[in-house]
């Protein structure tokens, strides 16, 4: 039988908001828990380079979020990772979150899961394909990948990709033109280890003893197939609201990103959301933080009536 806890806080989600949130709930002396279903830093664990943090000059996304952790962790706000949320009531002035580990009572809630990689539709089923450059690039070095995307973190992951060592990349996009910054575009391909293609689409994959050997890609316009050499695929089409638990609880536009006034309340009363998860015209880190700092006020003023 799984323990119950409560706390006067939950937040949902590790990444920029999420503990940014924390900190300013623990600040606050609000007894706070942070669930996470990976590991802190979100998606910013996944970016080389920030070049545009305040204090900053160049900051490995990484080693960013572990400062913020360590913020955390000296105020002594638990973390709970690798956790796996299965049941959730978020009604009422008490809200109930189960996970595979406990029960959790809460008093208040701010919703930072963020966002997560769009991925192959329909799936391929391949060990070969990937969705972060700094997690699984290396493992490719003196190889040839495929990139899949055209916008500029396809090709700012294609350059980290080359500076890992990957012998020569093939950018498959379906649109007729890559969408991606000039300059962004012209880093990579004045390299001479990358070639582009356009109104094309990944058709297919043929792998041998579990090993992927080509891909085929699809003009198209005419139909025709091509096959091009690779060890792996690297996919990045954008990304999408990680926000599936919560579509029978708060309102949500038709994106499924969460719908959250200045305050960043939600549909649901003692229920917060901060960062990429709401509806909004800009996502960066900076924004996540701003949006877990009002939150966790928000939450604070909501705790203290």
């Amino acid at each position: 039988m799984k323990d119950t806890i409560s706390f006067d806080l939950a937040i949902l989600g590790g990444g920029p908001a999420g503990m940014t949130a924390a900190i300013y709930a623990a600040q606050a002396n609000i007894n706070t828990i942070l669930l996470e279903e990976s590991t802190t830093g979100g998606l910013v664990n996944s970016t080389n380079l920030v070049l545009n943090f305040p204090s900053k000059k160049a900051v490995n996304g990484m080693s960013l979020m572990a400062e913020v952790r360590e913020q955390i962790d000296a105020l002594n706000v638990p973390v709970e990772e690798i956790c796996e949320i299965e049941h959730l009531d978020l009604t009422g002035g008490v809200k109930i979150i189960e996970t595979d580990e406990a029960v959790y009572e809460v008093r208040a809630v701010i919703l930072a899961t963020g966002r997560k990689p769009i991925e192959l539709d329909p799936p391929m089923d391949c060990d070969q394909i990937h969705y972060c450059s700094i997690c699984d690039g290396g493992v490719y070095e003196g190889k040839r990948v495929v990139v899949v995307g055209g916008g500029n973190s396809a090709f700012d992951e294609s350059i980290y990709l080359l500076i890992l060592g990957i012998r020569h990349i093939t950018m498959l996009e379906i649109m007729d033109d890559f969408i991606a910054a000039k300059t962004s575009q012209d880093n990579l391909f004045s390299t001479g280890k990358a070639v582009g293609k356009t109104g094309v689409k990944l058709a297919g994959i043929h792998q041998e003893d579990g090993r992927l050997k080509f891909v085929v890609a699809e003009h198209c316009k005419t139909g025709e197939k091509e096959q091009i050499d690779a060890d792996g695929i690297f996919v990045f089409i954008g990304q999408k609201p990680s926000s599936r638990l919560f579509a029978n609880h708060v309102n949500l536009d038709p994106q499924g990103y969460i719908l959250a006034d200045a305050d960043m309340k939600t549909s649901v009363k003692g229920v917060f959301s901060a960062g990429d998860i709401n509806q909004k015209t800009f996502r960066q880190i900076t924004t996540a933080m701003s949006d877990g700092t009002i939150a966790a006020l928000s939450a604070e003023r909501y705790l203290r009536i």
